[in-house]
Order: C-alpha cells, then sequence, then structure tokens
C-alpha cells in the first residue's frame, strides 16, 4: 500500500479508493485515517471485502507474492477488475489458473510491470528498430529501497501485528511453492529459497523490461549468484542470455549504497542506447534515454532524451484507465507475465555455483 496509496490519491480525477484489507489492523487504521477511508471500507479478509456492498470496479493485489493467485482469482470471480503487483504468480499452475479465471469471468487482469510503461522504453525501440544488435546489457544494482522511500515525503511506518498463523502459512507456501519449481532440487542449496523469492520481485522488472524490448531468450546459457552471509543482505546475480545473434548479459544486486542504477543497453554496430531507470518512489525523476554514434564525419555524438517527468506509476495508472475505460489492448497480460516465470526457472536450471 506504501506507494499504490499515494499515487492512486494523485489520480483522484480517475480513481477513487473506496476499501482497504490487511492483516495488520494498525496498518489498516493508519492508511484509512491517512487516505481518508471510512471505517465500513477496512478489511481485514478478502471474502468479506469482495461480499461488501461498496461499489469496487478494480482490486489492486498487493499481498504477499504467495497470494497473488488466490487473491486474483477471488477478485476475478466477484466481477472485480485487478492491478496485480508483479510477480503474478509463483509457479506455471497458477499463472495457468490466473488466465482461466480471465477468460472466465470476463474481466481485466493487469500485471503491474511499471518500469514498462515508460515513454523512454518505446524510444529504445524506436532508436534499435531497423539495427542489428551486436549486444546487450541488462544492470540492476540498488540501494535498499528504504533510503529511498524514506526521502519520498511518505512517512511511512511499520507494524508487525500480524497473526502467528498467517506467518506459519506463508512459510508453507513459500516451501510449497519452491519444491513445484525446482523439484528434486530444491532443497539442493539453503539458498534456493531467497533466489526464488529475488528472482520474482527485483529480477522481474528487469526480465520483464528486457522481453518487452528483445522478446524471450532462446535459453539462459549460464547464472551465478553470491550471497555473503555478513548480515548486509547483498545478494548479487548474473545470467547471459542467448538470442538470436547475440547475448544479452544480465546483473543484478542489492547493496547499501543509496544509489539506484538500472538500465538496459542496446549496442548496434553504430549506436550505444541506454534507457536508465531511476527509483519510483521519489516523483519527478525522469527515466532518460542516452544514444551514442558516430557522426558521417567522424564526430562522437550523445543525446539525452527525457520524453516525460511522469513516473512509471502514473503512466502506468494512465494506461489501465484507458483498458478499463476504452477498452484499449495492453501488454503486461497473465499470458506475458507467464514469461517471467519460465525466464526465473531457466536462470535457475543454468546455475554453474
Amino acid at each position: 500500500m506504501r506507494s499504490q496509496l499515494p499515487n492512486l490519491l494523485l489520480a483522484s480525477e480517475q480513481y477513487k479508493t473506496v476499501a482497504l484489507c490487511d492483516l495488520s489492523l494498525q496498518a489498516l487504521e493508519l492508511c484509512g485515517t491517512r487516505f481518508g477511508i471510512p471505517k465500513e471500507g477496512l478489511f481485514t479478509d478478502v471474502s468479506a471485502m469482495l461480499a461488501s456492498s461498496l461499489p469496487i470496479d478494480l482490486v489492486l493485489v498487493l499481498t504477499a507474492d504467495q497470494y497473488h493467485a488466490e487473491h486474483v482469482i477471488a477478485c476475478a470471480a466477484a466481477g472485480k477488475h485487478v492491478l496485480i503487483e508483479k510477480p503474478m504468480a509463483q509457479t506455471l499452475a497458477e499463472c495457468e489458473a490466473i488466465e482461466a479465471a480471465r477468460v472466465k469471468y470476463g474481466v481485466v487482469i493487469f500485471v503491474g510491470y511499471m518500469r514498462r510503461y515508460a515513454t523512454a522504453l518505446e524510444r529504445v525501440k524506436e532508436a534499435i528498430k531497423g539495427k542489428k544488435i551486436r549486444y546487450v546489457r541488462v544492470r540492476d544494482i540498488i540501494g535498499n529501497n528504504q533510503y529511498f522511500t524514506s526521502q519520498a515525503g511518505m512517512h511511512l511506518r511499520y507494524f508487525r501485528d500480524i497473526p502467528a498463523s498467517a506467518s506459519s502459512d506463508l512459510s508453507s507456501r513459500k516451501l510449497s511453492n519452491l519444491k513445484e519449481n525446482l523439484g528434486d532440487k530444491w532443497d539442493s542449496d539453503p539458498r534456493n529459497m531467497h533466489s526464488w523469492s529475488l528472482l520474482g520481485s527485483l529480477a522481474s522488472h528487469d526480465l520483464s523490461a528486457m522481453r518487452d524490448l528483445l522478446g524471450m531468450p532462446q535459453k539462459c546459457l549460464c547464472s551465478t549468484r553470491s550471497n555473503e552471509d555478513d548480515g548486509t543482505s547483498s545478494w548479487w546475480w548474473t545470467a547471459i542470455f542467448q538470442y538470436e545473434g547475440f547475448k544479452a548479459y544480465y546483473e543484478m544486486g542489492i547493496d547499501q549504497v543509496a544509489v539506484f542504477d538500472a538500465h538496459i543497453e542496446v549496442y548496434t554496430n553504430d549506436s550505444r542506447v541506454k534507457i536508465q531507470y531511476d527509483t519510483p518512489y521519489v516523483k519527478g525523476l525522469p527515466i532518460k534515454l542516452t544514444i551514442q554514434s558516430q557522426a558521417p564525419n567522424g564526430d562522437f555524438e550523445e543525446k539525452v532524451i527525457r520524453p516525460t517527468y511522469e513516473d512509471t506509476y502514473t503512466l502506468e495508472l494512465q494506461e489501465l484507465y484507458k483498458v478499463l475505460i476504452e477498452g484499449k489492448e495492453y501488454k503486461t497480460t497473465p499470458l506475458d507475465a507467464r514469461n517471467d516465470t519460465i525466464l526465473a526457472k531457466m536462470v535457475m536450471d543454468a546455475l554453474v555455483d
């Protein structure tokens, strides 16, 4: 809720928040007060919220990843459209169940890959159209999100009044998902649980944007991970993806430096085209496109393009509004999101460490 409620408030001409649902009563009380949600709009149970008489058209599912499929399907069955935060689901079976629910109940299920709605990403496509790609680098090395959210004017507070039974159920679901995804290899390394979680969280931003730009790779040639178990939560991944005619090198990490370095750079024979993302939690930081090339007279040229100062959460909500009101086609569908579960499995299967 920490990121979406302020965005919905800013988009008040298109969206009105009428209900909140969370296991934490303290979080509900705080958010209800801050965002003007009356007590009759506060719920601790999804079924109760969906059964209420409140005029709910769209549900934003922002729960723990292991509950995404269950909650999305419940909302669809109640005739509600859904914006589901990434990752959409934890297993291929869940992906297929979500798509089946979308078809059965005739609702929009929109996956929240907000980086893909950056205007600059479309400019990259224009800049590389017709060019022969030689190499691609996908990079996402960032400091902890709290460095940025603490400076975003959100005045965040954290609560832990969650029932013990909920924590136990979450752990059980994580283990069940891991076994389903990795099969007999699920317990081959104690890092597997966190590895799968990271591939579904931070990495899914990058893998989804990579797919948007380049399509699905043929395979993952190799991948590596490291975890210095020193209490700093520093996790690092590298992977090499094979595309037709070129390779894409992927690197991801979380460190203790307050810098957000997320970009995709495409190398052709005569140009280098890079989209640079900044943290979405601080409003007004533009996503820019840099094009480096050689002029016909031999001069080196560098062009920086900033298509808009609107952040990707805002752009995403604008796009979703057009989908809901105008019936516009959209790209972050359940079938599209299924590919990131496939990619995560590719990366895990290609581990060499």
